[in-house]
């Protein structure tokens, strides 16, 4: 089975979670699993101005994503940084190029998950995650989420991302603050669930 994780990252938040779901999804037998980046929209200048000069030098090695990458998916796990409570215009544009899948019905029955990022800690990450959902629901995808059984997600000893939507970390301001590891499990616990659902699934097919 193929489980494919698809992000955008600017400042590596969302690349080091990316690379925490695919450690949890790995450890399910029979379990493919495939980083993949979504195109870059903005400009080179920019970037510069935002500090994210480097970010194409940065994920180089790591394959684009195309509309017809996702066909081959049995589950896809997106990342997403937050943007004013909504998903990055990256992933928005590239999820708007898969209308012609949408068309031909290529997406329905897929697992679909996702995970995110905000400066603060109630920047809109649950809002991205939910709003996300809503084109997921219309490719006619499986919506996983990151249940209570991760009890991280509960703790009241520290700030932290999480919630039953998916896994989530905080950046902070100037992006100074990576993924804790509470965060970095929920985001493991997350690939291996979305990964054990997908085998049930799979091998009932």
């Amino acid at each position: 089975m193929n489980i494919w994780i698809v992000f955008y990252s600017m400042y590596g938040h969302i690349y080091k979670m990316a690379q925490a779901v695919a450690q949890g999804a790995k450890e399910v037998k029979g379990a493919e699993i495939k980083i993949f980046r979504v195109p870059e929209t903005l400009p080179d200048d920019v970037l510069k101005n935002m500090g994210a000069f480097d970010i194409k030098k940065k994920f180089a090695d790591i394959d684009v994503c195309s509309a017809d990458d996702l066909i081959a998916a049995d589950a896809i796990i997106f990342g997403t940084p937050t943007r004013f409570g909504n998903m990055c215009g990256q992933m928005r544009q590239f999820l708007d190029s898969t209308g012609g899948l949408w068309a031909k019905g290529k997406l329905i029955g897929k697992i679909g998950s996702v995970f995110t990022s905000s400066a603060t800690q109630h920047g809109g990450q649950e809002s991205t995650i939910l709003s996300f959902h809503t084109t997921l629901l219309h490719q006619g995808m499986i919506i996983v989420g990151l249940p209570y059984a991760f009890e991280g997600q509960m703790r009241i000893d520290e700030i932290t991302g999480g919630s039953p939507y998916g896994a989530s970390t905080i950046a902070g301001g100037q992006g100074e603050r990576m993924p804790s590891e509470n965060e970095l499990q929920a985001a493991k616990y997350q690939g291996r669930h979305v990964a054990q659902i997908t085998a049930r699934l799979v091998s009932k097919s």
